[in-house]
């Protein structure tokens, strides 16, 4: 089954200095029908204007990535980490029993395009981690790149929970065929540009729940950049 959900119907939020898509309700957007898809707690498309952010707040419980879209991120944290990171990198952490943390867009005059993604985790209280990647952009080049994996995937990120997060930028022509395993499931990104997966043609910013199918044909229809989180069936 493949449930398109265009960009037009998900919540926003416009507070100046942050604009934010909300694919799952999240601060001012509540529907009690659309509260997580699988462990897939929240994903939320923000622009950050220049010179703003999110001052030092808390979490607990939850594993967070970042993905950078355009723009720069510049995070710190209670930990004691501070960096900036750029296109295609990534940020992640699992909050554990709680940390605090700030994300900013420094720059002068360049806003800041992330997908800020919150994945439940297994079990409350684990360890909290933190780390980032520095991707190359060939990594992901008409290719699928496997950014996040479990403690026993094979990607570089490695979180509690049990999914696989992929990333590809594709030219006009270059397919990609994706298997899907027996009861996993996945939720797929439209980041820029256009595609057609299996038969469903998504544009920029639309996305998709895909349950209960045995292989992803990915054809793009322009230039496109995906983003899809690969999990057990719940």
């Amino acid at each position: 089954m493949l449930k398109k959900l265009p960009k037009d119907n998900m919540g926003t939020s416009n507070l100046g200095w942050l604009q934010s898509r909300f694919h799952f309700s999240f601060a001012e957007y509540r529907n009690p029908n659309n509260i997580n898809f699988g462990v897939l707690r929240v994903l939320n498309d923000d622009i950050v204007h220049p010179q703003s952010g999110f001052d030092m707040h808390p979490h607990s419980n939850m594993e967070i990535i970042s993905y950078i879209v355009n723009g720069e991120i510049t995070h710190k944290d209670s930990m004691g980490n501070a960096e900036t990171l750029k296109r295609g990198e990534v940020q992640y952490l699992s909050a554990g029993d709680g940390i605090y943390h700030s994300e900013y867009n420094l720059h002068k005059s360049d806003d800041l395009r992330l997908l800020q993604i919150w994945i439940i985790p297994p079990k409350t209280g684990l360890p909290r981690l933190y780390g980032s990647k520095k991707f190359e952009e060939n990594e992901r080049k008409n290719r699928l790149l496997n950014i996040v994996s479990s403690q026993n995937g094979n990607a570089d990120i490695k979180i509690y929970q049990d999914v696989n997060i992929y990333v590809s930028e594709l030219e006009v022509n270059k397919s990609l065929e994706f298997e899907i395993k027996e009861n996993r499931q996945v939720y797929f990104v439209q980041i820029e540009g256009s595609s057609k997966i299996n038969d469903v043609i998504l544009e920029d910013g639309d996305a998709m729940e895909i349950v209960d199918e045995k292989k992803l044909i990915i054809n793009p229809i322009s230039n496109s950049h995906i983003l899809f989180i690969e999990m057990p069936k719940k």
